[in-house]
């Protein structure tokens, strides 16, 4: 499989993330939203954004292993926060790091959204990764 990420440069370099992903050859993963839901459907961390953070992506990395990929593979992130402003996003980035790729960082959409499935719920994440077929 390959894969490349890309800063067109008449467009803005972004330091956290990608502004195109081209995937070509394997297999293509796309995985729900996830929310910040434990594995009995209880919200973790109300209140707390940087702790739904966390749990979205232990969500994200659970879902994406079960595909059998892992963050290295994912090409593109989508995030619906509500009530999103600008040191909310500094919030989701840096609760978010640990678990992205060392070595690109995917292309990467963030969206401000009234309300999401739960009161309680501050924050829900897809992703799409892409994997060599000869890994299955």
């Amino acid at each position: 499989m390959k894969i490349d990420f890309h800063n067109p440069p008449t467009v803005f370099t972004p330091p956290s993330y990608s502004q195109v992903a081209s995937a070509s050859g394997g297999r293509t993963i796309y995985v729900s939203g996830q929310v910040a839901f434990d594995a009995e459907g209880r919200v973790v961390g109300k209140g707390d954004l940087g702790g739904q953070v966390r749990q979205v992506y232990e969500n994200l990395a659970a879902s994406l292993a079960a595909a059998g990929a892992t963050f290295d593979d994912v090409v593109k992130v989508n995030s619906y926060v509500v009530g999103l402003n600008p040191s909310m996003a500094g919030t989701i980035r840096e609760a978010r790091a640990p678990f992205m790729p060392k070595s690109h960082v995917p292309a990467s959409t963030m969206v401000g959204t009234p309300s999401l499935i739960h009161p309680d719920l501050l924050l829900e994440v897809e992703v799409i990764a892409c994997i060599d077929d000869r890994r299955d």
